[in-house]
């Protein structure tokens, strides 16, 4: 029920962007893990708890729906989406592409801002002791690298194909030695950005996303037996 899901719930009977702030809403909650795989999510109960009718709700679903997080299932309605181990292991393949592009792009024109945006974001991350913030940190990180790379439609994809596996990095992070490299890792992405290492930040990148996207499927599979 959508009562009990950890939802940030307003009244939106005067909101013009209802379906928004429902997207985002649900979207976070899934992401978070606040809402497990195979969960139905019911129309009537999320209306009813942002006051609204049923058509922003559905609005809401169908753009999660075309983003992968939710799934319409026959006799069961629109559900939390799984994800397999083989289809973690493609997004993490196509992170490692995009994304040391993005930081390869981005090191060209990074800014003395942006890259002390990224070091607080880095230490913030090292420091942290909530497991709850390492994934809104480790977000916030890459984010702040790449936002200089003059590419919006790859951010805007990488948005989206991070949010499909949030969930579980998050669980990983938390659950395994994740956090160790991690922190490792960030901290020689970053020195390579300062001393504007393009190839070096990219390689570095790209071998941070693949030991990750292993790690995130042998926690899976162990998880599994």
């Amino acid at each position: 029920m959508a009562s009990e899901l950890n939802l940030k719930a307003i009244d939106l009977g005067q909101t013009a962007s209802t379906s928004d702030v429902i997207y985002d809403a649900l979207r976070d909650a899934i992401i978070r893990g606040e809402m497990q795989e195979g969960e139905t999510i019911r129309q009537e109960s999320v209306a009813k708890l942002f006051n609204v009718s049923r058509i922003p709700v559905r609005e809401a679903l169908k753009r999660l729906e075309a983003q992968g997080l939710v799934t319409s299932v026959r006799y069961k309605g629109v559900v939390v989406s799984s994800i397999s181990p083989r289809e973690i292991e493609e997004i993490f393949e196509f992170r490692v592409l995009v994304e040391s592009k993005l930081i390869e792009y981005a090191v060209e024109s990074m800014t003395e801002q942006s890259l002390e945006l990224a070091k607080s974001y880095c230490d913030a991350f090292a420091k942290e002791t909530n497991p709850e913030k390492w994934g809104d940190l480790n977000r916030l990180f890459h984010s702040a690298l790449y936002q200089d790379s003059g590419r919006p439609y790859y951010l805007e994809v990488i948005r989206g194909t991070n949010d499909r596996v949030e969930r579980y990095v998050r669980a990983q992070l938390d659950l395994t030695e994740g956090m160790t490299r991690a922190r490792r890792d960030h901290e020689i992405i970053l020195d390579a950005c300062f001393k504007r290492d393009v190839r070096r930040a990219a390689d570095l990148t790209a071998d941070h996303i693949h030991s990750a996207g292993q790690a995130l499927i042998r926690f899976l599979q162990d998880r599994s037996r």
